[in-house]
């Protein structure tokens, strides 16, 4: 039984003469796991939000969508409310009450169920989610984790027949985006509930996927089992294929012929495959790249901070360095304090014991520049263009200079085909672009980066990476605050844990992932049995090829 039809799909926003879907035809089954990925600015956000038709923009549409065999234009609001559950990309943005308990309820409420089915129902979604430890808690007191599992059990709790989720882990640390997924999951296959899902982080959510569907400049370019998409994108060569899950990348690439291994454990299972009757390769002690040594541009001495007076201590005696033109990662949990610490750094917060250096010995020489983890904070104006001039409006530089400036960011960050929009009608990945573009006009000698990958695809993410190399050779510090383990693994110099406050070890990315079972790569994890020291794609591809 289908639950969606989608005939011939097009869809155009106002001013626009390039349509941002152009012939969708899709079909999914009731209880069906459906993933949509594909490039930032491909078309998932607004192929999803043509699904629930409240949420859609505003626009042109030209096809059908059926929705349970109904034309879906003629679903009422009531119908569409409790039917079409939808999880936005930031928790924030869905949470409407104060209190986590109300929160459970509202939903119920709009739609004038009596107060003993609302009981029963939040007492139910309550235990299936594991709320009841934090059931009265007030919503401003809960981590990002649990914002976005509040979220989907409130609408869980209207009992909707799909469950539409758009890039639902962008904000997540890795355990707790495992943690949301796996629930994703129970209520797939216990609850029989549809789930449809755009998602950038492939690695954890196509091994509890029925079919994937890749999109490309508003067109399905691939559906299908994430084992066949795999294989027709290498097919393509595609860059998406970039984005798969690192088993699927490291055995098409060692043996063209291999079958796709989707999850660590069938990768694997390759591996030893691969290896059987062969020596394996000798791992280099620590492969990647080494952490520079020079001036020190940031220094933290015994640094504490609290938001009140009698609060509890956010920031505990943290103490650490970054040198100059260094690329300095930070993970670690959701709600441990990773944010607070690149606030100290520009002056936002100040410790309340302890210090803060700038630029070595109090020299404050280095201007500091902030990518913040909500890059609409930065947005001031009607247009991409007017909000990237805006930056320059101060800068002592004649008109023609100011235009090559922001003509150089254009181009780096792909934003040509947006400067005449507005930045809130950008998608998530094209707002984190428009926003690092903003601050890169500043020319920073320190560069502050609050989850800079949310909402990047593979392919830009390498983009970024080569912009954050090139800054760094020309002295930049870049301080990176972010969940995206596979690309502080690749690309970072040094790596430190945030935990309760504090750094509670750092050392080389190599050095530092391969010593972790959890915060580590899923390349580590599924050839660490093989070499503990191998922490990404591309190491583990070369020890397979030395192999013989």
């Amino acid at each position: 039984m289908e639950i969606y039809r989608i005939e011939n799909v097009s869809f155009t926003f106002p001013l626009k003469e390039t349509p941002a879907l152009s012939h969708i035809d899709l079909t999914v089954k009731s209880g069906e796991f459906v993933t949509i990925c594909g490039k930032s600015g491909c078309g998932k956000s607004t192929l999803l939000r043509q699904l629930k038709p409240i949420l859609a923009p505003h626009g042109k549409r030209e096809g059908e969508i059926y929705f349970g065999g109904w034309p879906i234009g003629e679903i009422d609001q009531r119908t569409q409310a409790a039917d079409i559950g939808f999880v936005l990309q930031s928790p924030d943005n869905q949470i409407v009450t104060d209190k986590v308990w109300h929160e459970l309820a509202f939903g119920l409420e709009s739609l004038g169920y009596d107060s003993g089915t609302i009981r029963l129902r939040v007492a139910e979604m309550a235990s299936f989610f594991g709320i009841q430890t934090w059931f009265h808690k007030q919503v401003t007191e809960l981590s990002g984790g649990q914002k976005q599992l509040l979220n989907l059990a409130s609408i869980m709790a209207m009992h909707p027949s799909v469950l539409i989720l758009d890039e639902p882990t962008s904000q997540l640390d890795p355990i707790a985006a495992a943690d949301f997924l796996e629930t994703v999951k129970k209520i797939n296959r216990e609850l029989g509930t549809t789930v449809i899902m755009s998602e950038h982080r492939l690695e954890e959510v196509l091994p509890i996927s029925d079919r994937l569907i890749v999109m490309d400049g508003g067109e399905v370019i691939a559906d299908g089992s994430p084992q066949d998409v795999g294989k027709k994108l290498v097919e393509l060569k595609h860059p998406m294929f970039y984005s798969m899950p690192s088993a699927m990348q490291i055995a098409a690439v060692v043996d063209s012929l291999a079958a796709c291994p989707v999850t660590v454990k069938e990768g694997r299972e390759w591996l030893n495959g691969y290896l059987e009757g062969k020596k394996a390769a000798t791992a280099p002690s620590f492969t990647g790249r080494a952490a520079k040594s020079g001036p020190t541009a940031i220094r933290f001495s015994d640094v504490w901070f609290k938001f009140e007076k009698h609060g509890p201590d956010i920031i505990k005696d943290l103490s650490f360095e970054v040198q100059e033109g260094q690329f300095y990662c930070i993970v670690g949990g959701n709600g441990t304090g990773k944010t607070t610490a690149l606030s100290l750094i520009n002056g936002i917060y100040k410790p309340y014991r302890g210090k803060v250096v700038i630029g070595g010995n109090g020299n404050n020489r280095l201007r500091v520049g902030t990518l913040p983890q909500n890059p609409q904070t930065l947005f001031v104006k009607k247009t991409v263009e007017q909000d990237l001039h805006d930056m320059l409006s101060s800068a002592n530089l004649s008109p023609g200079e100011k235009g090559a400036k922001v003509a150089a960011v254009v181009e780096f960050a792909e934003l040509e085909h947006v400067l005449a929009s507005h930045p809130y009608d950008l998608s998530g990945g094209e707002q984190q672009r428009a926003a690092l573009a903003k601050v890169l006009l500043l020319e920073p000698g320190i560069l502050l980066l609050d989850e800079p990958t949310k909402g990047l695809d593979g392919f830009f993410k390498e983009k970024l990476a080569a912009l954050l190399k090139k800054l760094n050779a020309q002295g930049v510090t870049i301080v990176m605050v972010s969940h995206d383990v596979e690309f502080c693994a690749k690309h970072g110099e040094v790596c430190a844990m945030f935990f309760d406050g504090s750094i509670i070890t750092a050392g080389t990315a190599a050095q530092f992932f391969a010593g972790n079972s959890f915060y580590t790569t899923a390349a580590n994890r599924m050839a660490r049995h093989v070499w503990k020291e191998a922490v990404s794609i591309e190491s583990v591809v070369e020890l397979c090829w030395n192999s013989s």
